[in-house]
């Protein structure tokens, strides 16, 4: 099974931004943690980050028949992004959205996604295990 981690803007920051809320842990970490979650499942994870909204629809629509599924942390994409929506909807393959905070116990705005009416899963709040997660329902 090949799965696509894609995470949006500012997560290239972790440990940096915002450490009370997002933690300290980098996020060379972060990959470093999806790559041996992705050996103990038995299956490929392909990483990718961007900052450019455009970037991340593009690289959804390559994944078309190239990866089974998808785990998506559209980071501030999530509260807005239509095309981000609409390039999930159009590969329609099997994906996850993920948030290291409890998007539920933010601001009003952060409690709204868009992307998740794409995906089979929310898994929010759990910091780099809702990746792991996230891989596991999806292997399953």
């Amino acid at each position: 099974m090949r799965i696509l981690v894609i995470n949006g803007p500012n997560l290239n920051m972790l440990g940096i931004r915002e450490p009370g809320i997002y933690g300290k842990e980098t996020y060379a970490d972060l990959c470093a943690y999806i790559e041996e979650q992705a050996k103990k499942l038995g299956v490929e994870a392909d990483v990718f980050q961007s900052n450019s909204e455009g970037a991340i629809v593009t690289r959804i629509q390559e994944a078309l028949g190239a990866y089974d599924a998808i785990v998506i942390n559209p980071a501030a994409y999530t509260h807005y992004s239509i095309a981000i929506l609409d390039a999930l909807k159009a590969v329609a393959l099997p994906t996850v959205e993920v948030h290291l905070s409890d998007i539920s116990t933010r601001e009003a705005f952060r409690q709204v996604s868009v992307t998740k009416d794409a995906c089979i899963a929310q898994i929010s709040g759990k910091g780099f295990n809702g990746y792991g997660e996230a891989m596991e329902m999806l292997a399953d």
